[in-house]
Parts: C-alpha cells; structure tokens; sequence
C-alpha cells in the first residue's frame, strides 16, 4: 500500500518543497524556540541515539517525534549488505534492509526504557516480516544499538515482552551494522501528509505526546538562612552556607560503603548514589557524577590561593564542594569531592519508606 502512496508524495513534492521552504508558512515563536532548544540538546554531549525498525517508518518516525526528550529523528535503511541502498532496491528484497528510524534522545529527560516501551505498543513483536498492510522483509521489527552499554537495557526489555506472549517474541536486539538516510521525500513524511497512511493507530500519537509529562513543581525548596541556622549543626551550617570544608578522613561519609542515596541536608532533594561513590583516598565522599548534571551548578573558585571548580546544590544553593579532573577513567574521569556535612545519607532499605522509591532503580549494578 505504502508504493501506490509513493507516487502520489512525489507528484506533490513541489507543494512540499514550497511549504517548506516558508513560501506558505512561516514559524510561529513558539516553533522558532522549540527547534533552537532541541537543536540547542543536539550540540551538547547529553544526546544518545537507538535505532528502531517497526514496519512502515513513516508512521515509527512520526510517532516518536511526539515523545517529549526526543530531540532528532532521521529515517533510513538499516542493517543490510550494500552501500547507499535507494527505496527501490530495499524493497526488491535483494538487500536485507529494514526500514528504520534513528531516535536522538536526551537521556536526561527520557528513560531508554519508556522509550522501548511506546515502541512495543506500535508493533505486533510476533509478526516477522508484516506490520499492518505492510509485508516483507524491510518491515521487521528491531532494535538496534551503538552503544554496548544499550545491550542489556535492550535485550532486558524484549525479554521481559516475551513473557506475555504464548508465541515467539521476533524482535530482533542486534548492534547496527549500518545505517543509510532514505530519500528526503521519506523524511517527516507524516508531517509533510497529515492524513497520509500510516499502520499506526492514530490515538497512539496522542498517547505517546502525554506518555513523558513534565515533571511536576519540585517539592524541594531552599531554606531561610535563619531556618538553617537551627535545623542544621554548627560544622553543617558552615560548610553549606560559609563555604567551609570539613576535616580530611573525620567526617560522617568518607568512607561510608552501603547502598543508598545522598541527599542535600538543607533541602532533602537527592544529589549522588552511592553506585558512583568510589575510594579516592582524599578523606571526603567521592562521586564520579552527580544523579543529572542540573541538580548542580559549578562555579570558578579562586579562594585559598588556588583555582578550582566548586559544587553547589542548584534548589538550596548550599556549598558541597569541588570537582576535580582526577577521577577514575572508566567512570568519566572526574572526581566530586563532597562534604559529608552537606550530605544526608539515606540507606537503601530505608529509601522506600522515607520517600525515595522511585530512585531504587538507580541502584542496581550495572
């Protein structure tokens, strides 16, 4: 079905062309802010990419564009055993493509898992070669990885839908091998075609917009200094609000070693977990990384003669430490030296009951 519609893209891609070439419309400000924020996500060393193939990539594309933190898409011909493959010769069944969509996403405001999820709610995983009207080859289902960190993510996930099905799962989890850019008119095709065919159900486009909500208002909020003053004990006070450092190796956390979560102790709102704590041999609590860069702001401090980065909590402002580039390779290379006087340490097995469930996850070994 898709083919016969073929013909009619390419008969109005002047139309297209012209429209989008702002000869008919022209970005409201909304639009202009949108794209120069996503664009803005593009450049920044946040953004990661998987591939998914879900029958017509059209609809895949479309789809995924309404989830909230995906930033980039791209549709193409993935995993086959030519160069540069046109829309022809991948549906002459000769050369092993799928039809896939690239998916750059920004980890920080989406959930590799959610976004596998919404993709299993567009296919049947147990039909091989067929998705709606749509048969043959280019057409199967996968997910397809270039990070090796993604595997187990991945092949986790299938796994798990494989379990609610009596008939076997036919996803495949594979790394890509190579992807090649479809012709322009395949790209944003539903975009270009409102109403254009599409084997995806229309009201999952609408789910898939609500499916990664912003998060609500934070509950954590900075304290008056004179609240402070009375809620936290001498040495904490002057840590988080006069920029002080506690002794070396005599100090609450430095060499702490159970599972958890370190929360800032003048807000509550959780900083680091202890699965990127690790022994520098420094005498302080040491992270490689904070749970997301924006919990924290990194200020230039030229105080005591030197130069270096200090660590504030972004919501209560209160002073935490610095970072350093000394840290582990494997980990990033960076060291953040933490007081535990601005740190509350919540044990794992208490986590659930104090408020910090939804963060147990962060917690498995990876």
């Amino acid at each position: 079905m898709k083919n016969i519609l073929i013909v009619l893209g390419i008969i109005l891609g002047i139309a297209v062309f012209a429209a989008e070439s702002g000869l008919f419309k022209k970005n409201t400000p909304n639009e202009t802010n949108v794209k120069k924020e996503k664009q803005e996500i593009m450049d920044s060393k946040n953004v990661r990419e998987i591939y998914f193939a879900g029958g017509c990539f059209w609809g895949t594309e479309h789809f995924f564009q309404q989830i909230r933190g995906v930033v980039g898409t791209e549709v193409g011909y993935a995993n086959g055993k030519t160069q540069n493959p046109t829309y022809e010769e991948v549906v002459s069944h000769t050369t092993g493509f799928a039809e896939t969509v690239k998916v750059k996403y920004d980890p920080e405001q989406v959930d590799l898992k959610l976004l596998i999820d919404l993709y299993f709610k567009t296919i049947d995983p147990t039909s091989l070669n067929q998705q709606g009207n749509d048969r043959g080859d280019q057409y199967r289902t996968g997910i397809y990885y270039t990070d090796k960190a993604d595997e187990a993510v991945v092949k986790n996930e299938v796994q798990k839908l494989a379990k609610g099905y009596s008939k076997p799962v036919v996803v495949e989890t594979i790394p890509l091998k190579n992807f090649y850019k479809a012709e322009d008119y395949h790209q944003d095709y539903l975009d270009k075609n409102p109403g254009g065919y599409c084997h995806i159900e229309p009201g999952l486009f609408e789910m898939a917009k609500k499916a990664n909500p912003l998060p609500k208002a934070s509950t954590y909020q900075k304290q008056d200094k004179k609240v402070l003053k009375q809620k936290l004990t001498a040495e904490q006070y002057n840590v988080t609000q006069e920029n002080g450092t506690e002794r070396p190796f005599q100090n609450e956390y430095w060499n702490e070693t159970r599972e958890g979560i370190y929360v800032d102790i003048t807000t509550g709102e959780p900083l680091f977990v202890s699965t990127d704590k690790f022994e520098s041999g420094c005498g302080w609590p040491s992270f490689s990384k904070p749970i997301t860069k924006g919990l924290i702001d990194e200020k230039l401090d030229r105080t005591h003669g030197m130069t270096r980065v200090e660590v504030r909590s972004k919501t209560g402002d209160a002073h935490l430490g610095h970072v350093f580039n000394d840290g582990p390779e494997d980990k990033g290379g960076l060291r953040y030296c933490i007081n535990s006087a601005s740190l509350k340490f919540i044990p794992k097995a208490e986590m659930e009951i104090k408020g910090y469930g939804k963060y147990l996850p962060l917690l498995d070994k990876k």
